[in-house]
């Protein structure tokens, strides 16, 4: 029999509710915890907040089947998932407060036995910091760092590893990697992770298992780079990037990934940052990627101005206030609604505050986020054709169908297939 009967899950985001919904699938009992009270009520209700394939269907058949439920306050369970989010200050060091306030917040319903799970994706380190605040709040209890295989509570690291699109799937089919404080602590997660995972669960260390995730996603990153640092090049050198690299990829050895106008979501443009936060002399070229793909935002609106004064050049009848801008695609990846460090949404908030009209085009979601102060109008697809420059940001299947013009700026190679 399964000792997990009851999993308390911490953050219903977007790893934290598939993650949640798949368990409860399994035939576990699971309280998924959030803050946000429309989100709660919205899964109470078998809905969704987030847009991911097949998640709606999911949560409605585990709420239906009392498997799954949500609430504001963490409760007693037998295993906890903490995957609130870890994003980084002004200064690019890491803000560990969320999981602080995840740890504290199930500290009083811990008893003996209990695992504890950080998800979230952190800098090195964060799972044992996460263990001292757990301990500090229950003194009465042991933990890892104290008494090693006999502590009272276990805990590990194990992070998630999926594409936006793609979750429900590889949650199951991805290997897991497994980082406990102890062996024990390794063993149990495998064991509750092994209620779903079809992959293979690889056991590590907590601290190995941190730097595994944030290695992924910087290998990436530098590679993304290339990339765009490539497409600077070739629009000097008057040069159709897109061709170039279809050209060179032909070439048995060599794999160069698509430019666009910078890189963006939870993962990439975040995790790298912890590598250099820990160790800033030593991360040089993952420092430098992160720069280049940071810059690339700045280097678009400097292209759309070039176009914006080509324009104005064969309109004279117009002004620089008569301009409308059509900014295709908000989110950071196609054909999804999470808009989180999106470099496309960066460039329609930045061109609207230099005093072009916008018109924003993103089919994935329904109103513009209210924290964002994007001075632009959501509007549809069919009503873009009033603009008078078009700036293809995202490669949304939806797009599939636009027709390029003299005033349009492709900067995800949707004309180029």
């Amino acid at each position: 029999m399964n000792r997990f009967g009851h999993i308390c899950v911490l953050g219903l985001g977007y790893i934290g509710l598939p993650t949640a919904a798949t368990f409860a699938a399994n035939s576990i009992k699971v309280t998924g915890v959030d803050i946000n009270q429309r989100a709660i009520d919205l899964i109470n209700q078998g809905k969704v907040h987030i847009v991911e394939p097949a998640l709606d269907e999911i949560v409605k058949q585990t709420v239906l089947n009392n498997t799954l439920t949500a609430q504001l306050i963490p409760c007693q369970a037998d295993a906890y998932i903490i995957a609130v989010p870890t994003p980084f200050k002004e200064d690019h060091l890491p803000d560990l407060s969320y999981i602080e306030a995840a740890a504290k917040a199930i500290a009083p319903h811990l008893q003996k036995g209990n695992l504890v799970i950080l998800e979230s994706t952190s800098p090195v380190g964060a799972t044992e910091q996460m263990a001292d605040w757990l301990s500090q709040a229950r003194p009465d209890l042991t933990f890892p760092q104290q008494a090693g295989e006999e502590a009272d509570i276990l805990i590990a690291h194990c992070p998630e590893r999926v594409l936006p699109g793609k979750v429900l799937q590889e949650l199951i089919t991805n290997d897991r990697i497994i980082g406990g404080m102890s062996q024990r602590s390794s063993e149990f997660a495998t064991a509750l992770y092994k209620t779903f995972v079809k992959g293979e669960c690889i056991i590590t260390n907590a601290r190995t298992a941190e730097m595994c995730k944030l290695t992924e996603n910087a290998f990436r990153d530098v590679n993304i780079a290339f990339a765009n640092e490539l497409s600077i090049i070739c629009d000097k050198l008057d040069i159709n990037v897109w061709e170039l690299i279809s050209l060179a990829n032909r070439h048995p050895r060599v794999n160069i990934l698509q430019p666009g106008p910078g890189v963006g979501g939870h993962c990439i443009a975040v995790d790298p940052w912890f590598i250099v936060a820990k160790t800033p002399d030593e991360a040089r070229l993952i420092r430098t990627a992160r720069e280049v793909n940071d810059s690339k935002p700045k280097w678009v609106i400097d292209k759309v101005k070039i176009k914006v004064a080509e324009f104005l050049q064969a309109n004279p009848d117009k002004t620089f206030k008569d301009v409308t801008i059509a900014c295709y695609g908000l989110a950071f990846k196609p054909d999804i609604d999470d808009l989180r460090e999106s470099p496309a949404l960066e460039i329609t908030k930045k061109l609207g505050d230099q005093g072009f009209n916008i018109l924003a085009i993103e089919p994935n979601i329904t109103e513009l986020p209210l924290n964002s102060k994007i001075k632009a109008n959501l509007v549809a697809i069919d009503d873009s054709i009033k603009a008078d420059i078009h700036l293809i940001l995202v490669k949304h299947e939806k797009f599939n169908k636009l027709i390029k013009n003299n005033f349009t700026l492709d900067l995800v190679g949707l004309f180029n297939e």
